[in-house]
């Protein structure tokens, strides 16, 4: 089954995501937090640390365990597909756009797609964990997933330095 471009059929791809997960060694049903795939540091702009649990048997979706280290951040970036992050532990705040908004530990930090984002930890001691689930892997498969970064920057520094590419 083609993944994307004009092979790709819809109905192919839906007709291969099971009703019932099919788990195996190689994708099991539990993956211990000490099985987490930490992607490495050359593929992250910035210095959280990101860790998959890309064992998971998950046809549509990925979920990562986030940490931003003391007061640091994630980068100003965009992407296709939704993200959703619940706050495991720590305090912080979220710009999106042009708003910003606190949250901690129980909360969940919805992004939307295509939209300019940054996540702050607050504390000068802890740092913050977050769960974070995004629909990449699906958008991924049908050809349109996209993310751009633009370091540790500012949503108006983000914009002008992207400004034309839009879409």
């Amino acid at each position: 089954m083609a993944e994307s471009g004009p092979d790709f059929s819809m109905a192919d791809f839906l007709g291969a995501i099971s009703d019932t997960v099919r788990p195996s060694a190689a994708r099991p049903i539990v993956v211990r937090a000490g099985e987490l795939e930490t992607l490495p540091a050359g593929e992250i702009h910035n210095p959280t640390t990101l860790s998959i649990a890309g064992k998971l048997p998950t046809a549509t979706f990925e979920i990562f365990r986030q940490t931003i280290p003391p007061g640091s951040s994630s980068d100003m970036q965009r992407h296709h597909h939704e993200t959703v992050h619940f706050v495991i532990s720590g305090d912080g705040h979220s710009e999106v756009e042009d708003e910003t908004a606190s949250w901690s530990a129980g909360d969940f930090v919805y992004t939307p797609p295509w939209t300019w984002h940054r996540h702050y930890n607050d504390s000068a001691e802890h740092p913050v964990e977050f769960l974070t689930i995004e629909n990449s892997r699906l958008l991924g498969l049908l050809g349109v997933g996209r993310r751009q970064s633009a370091g540790l920057v500012t949503v108006d520094e983000a914009r002008a330095r992207f400004r034309g590419d839009e879409t």
